[in-house]
């Protein structure tokens, strides 16, 4: 079943997710229908390369292209217009860039992968339950309501603006009136009467300019009350769900919502600012003793200019943080003179903005590193699929300046992956009068020289993320704060399911904890260190904690990949439960665990009989990445080979723990059926006979010896046959056992 097909049968809580990265950028319906084509073609190759992205680009042309003929032969009106229209994206927007569709399709099929694999997740975490609080949602919709009635009750002002408006043109077209009747005369009782009405009439109005001015300091009232605590807490959740996203977790939606809430805010304060202006108008019309608008309407129009103020300050948010394109896995990660991206977002869309912000980006005060690239642009609302109001940089690069003394300060292998920096942007808004000078910061970024600081650079932005809400603390790391063991084994889990496409169940997440400290423990009440994590060696070992870690999620995405996804390699388990698993199991069980001595290894283990009913496991050598580079895994488990004194080689491994048959359960990966004995002629260019590596190990009878396997040996399949048919199980032992020297 491809991906595609496995999302479209997800819940909708979950395909909701998928919606939301989903846009013009790459529009769904490609996605839908080249899901077969798309899945297959290597997109995270092609974001590294550019005539390798030209290439995939242009071949999805051709597919769309081919779609095209397909729906105008059954006269799909609709999705004609749609592919044709996406035709045009394509060639437009990417052809001078086409390494960006790639990091664009690569980036949506791992939050796929990711999504996928939360939704076979039976048990949320801490943090993810906490981002999806009850009482989060149900203030989310308080909000939306409260913001409507707002807008609702600033336009029903408006009207008692515009009555008012209309008793004062009466009252001054009476008056006016009564005086040029006045000249002819004073004391007739007609004047009377009219003075009678007048003073009526200026009565209503005085009660009217102030149930006016009570109605915009009631809506004044409401809107502060609703940005000082409901809006404030949205953001403040937004920002936290941005965070824990950006280290694996789920995927941070809401910001239309909060857009939406900003923008009629916006519009309700200006629209009461121009009330304000209306009586200040109507003031100079007309005033008398006790009028209340030379009295209230100052006090309310800085009120109103405060909350602009803050509203505008509160809107200019980095909707997406800062992150290399060649490490989508890695935000905040910064190499120097690297490209990297980010966008940010003006939360108040109105049209009077467009191209009317320019955006400005800086790091640090420390003048240790500069950003070179284009660091000015200004916000528009045509880049982005939803028309927001939105700046996006593609080509900023930081660069470290050189010292005084004409060196680099830390730059190369030795830059401190601890020492936290801050992206700064700064605007202004010119609007109605009002001028409004804006700041924000992204997330804390660490800077690296070289690629091989990735990986302990990356820990320091799970720790500061984990740990705190505070998005500008840069002397985090002075004195780090411990952190709990339980929403650290739930961060550890996003690592694998966000990219390697399956997260980590509850027994490999046990094993991960005893093996940080050492024992077994309560997962709510356990604090670890920054040190435990990252700082100090595994017990017996030359490796810390995290770099075990990042070399098997390396190794899982390089060189096992469908295994894992398949679930298939149960990995985190350690030798003495291994051994509690199988030893009741058919022989021929095997499973598959990650190494604990090895960085980046992988071996596996199955269990035997003795001819006296004994229970014997055998584990082989690890298998690390430059041999799993010359040779599938799923075809040494097919291929391998052990050799008894005494019998002929066979393949110990059976059945995949539980009971799943061995080629069940790899069969489709294997890369190729085994050849069968050839004959020379057989064998293709120039009579040689194929030949193929079969991996092949040696155990003795001796149990005092330790069991380890040979290198792997190439050994055709005519070889092998000739060897069974002509030689003895010892003289093949002996020769499997000598070393080869090369010709």
């Amino acid at each position: 079943m491809s991906q595609w097909s496995q999302v479209q049968q997800l819940e909708i809580k979950f395909l909701e997710q998928v919606d939301q990265f989903y846009d013009d950028n790459f529009p769904m319906e490609i996605r839908h229908l080249l899901a077969q084509w798309i899945e297959s073609q290597d997109w995270e190759a092609a974001a590294n390369n550019e005539a390798m992205a030209m290439i995939l680009l242009q071949n999805l042309i051709i597919q769309v292209d081919e779609q095209l003929d397909r729906v105008s032969q059954e006269k799909n009106l609709l999705l004609i217009h749609n592919l044709k229209r996406v035709r045009k994206l394509l060639q437009g927007k990417y052809h001078g860039n086409p390494m960006h569709i790639a990091v664009i399709i690569s980036n949506c099929l791992r939050e796929e992968r990711r999504i996928l694999a939360a939704a076979s997740m039976p048990v949320q975490g801490p943090l993810e339950k906490s981002l999806q609080n009850s009482v989060v949602s149900e203030r989310q919709r308080n909000v939306e309501h409260k913001v409507s009635a707002i807008k609702n009750s600033a336009q029903m002002t408006d009207q008692d603006v515009k009555y008012l408006e209309d008793l004062q043109e009466e009252f001054d077209f009476r008056y006016k009136t009564v005086q040029s009747l006045e000249q002819n005369d004073k004391n007739s009782a007609l004047i009377k009467q009219e003075m009678l009405a007048l003073q009526a009439m200026l009565n209503t109005l005085d009660y009217k300019r102030k149930e006016v001015l009570s109605k915009i300091g009631r809506v004044i009232h409401e809107i502060d009350m609703l940005m000082s605590n409901m809006l404030t807490e949205e953001l403040l959740d937004w920002k936290r769900r941005q965070q824990i996203a950006c280290i694996g977790g789920p995927l941070h939606g809401g910001l239309d919502q909060l857009q939406n809430c900003f923008t009629l805010l916006a519009e309700s304060l200006f629209q009461v600012r121009r009330q304000l202006e209306k009586l200040d108008e109507l003031l100079t019309r007309l005033t008398y003793d006790g009028d209340p608008i030379p009295v209230q309407r100052p006090q309310l129009l800085e009120k109103v200019n405060f909350l602009l103020y803050n509203l505008f300050r509160n809107a200019f948010v980095v909707e997406r943080q800062p992150c290399m394109p060649t490490h989508p896995q890695r935000p905040m990660v910064l190499k120097t003179l690297i490209q990297f991206t980010v966008k940010l977002r003006l939360l108040i869309k109105l049209p009077e903005l467009n191209y009317q912000i320019r955006v400005k980006a800086t790091i640090d005060n420390n003048r240790r590193f500069v950003l070179c690239g284009t660091h000015v642009k200004a916000m528009n609302m045509d880049e982005s699929a939803n028309g927001s109001l939105s700046v996006e940089f593609r080509h900023l690069q930081p660069k470290e300046m050189k010292t005084s003394a004409g060196s680099k300060g830390n730059e190369g292998p030795h830059m401190v992956t601890e020492e936290l920096h801050s992206i700064s942007f700064e605007t202004q808004v010119c609007l109605y009068g009002l001028t409004i000078n804006l700041e924000t910061s992204s997330l804390p970024v660490v800077m690296i020289s070289n690629v091989s600081q990735l990986p302990n650079a990356w820990a320091s932005i799970i720790w500061y993320n984990l740990s705190t809400n505070d998005p500008q603390n840069l002397s985090f790391f002075n004195n780090p704060p411990s952190a709990t063991l339980s929403q650290l084994l739930e961060v550890l889990s996003w690592q694998f399911s966000s990219y390697v496409g399956r997260g980590l169940n509850s027994e490999q997440l046990n094993m991960l904890a005893e093996k940080l400290t050492g024992q077994q423990v309560s997962y709510n009440d356990y604090q670890l260190s920054w040190a435990k994590f990252c700082k100090e060696h595994l017990p017996g070992k030359s490796f810390t904690f995290w770099v075990w870690l990042e070399a098997i999620l390396d190794l899982i995405k390089k060189h096992i990949l469908p295994l894992w996804i398949d679930g298939y390699v149960m990995g985190f388990v350690s030798k003495e439960k291994e051994r509690i698993l199988l030893k009741d199991k058919t022989p021929g069980t095997f499973l598959l665990r990650f190494s604990e001595s090895n960085l980046g290894g992988i071996t596996f283990t199955w269990v035997d009989q003795l001819e006296n009913g004994d229970v014997t496991f055998h584990s082989v050598e690890p298998y690390n990445k430059g041999r799993l580079s010359a040779l599938p895994f799923a075809d040494i488990l097919r291929d391998y080979k052990v050799i008894m004194a005494d019998n002929v080689p066979e393949n110990p491994l059976k059945y995949l723990y539980p009971d799943i048959p061995k080629d069940k359960a790899f069969g489709k990966h294997y890369s190729c059926q085994p050849n069968e004995v050839s004959k020379p002629s057989d064998g293709g260019g120039k009579g040689y006979v194929p030949s193929v590596f079969i991996p092949v190990s040696k155990i003795l009878n001796d149990s005092t010896e330790p069991h380890s396997p040979s290198d792997l040996l190439p050994m055709s399949p005519s070889v092998y046959a000739v060897l069974r048919e002509h030689l003895s199980p010892t003289a093949i032992e002996t020769a499997v056992s000598c070393k080869l020297s090369h010709s």
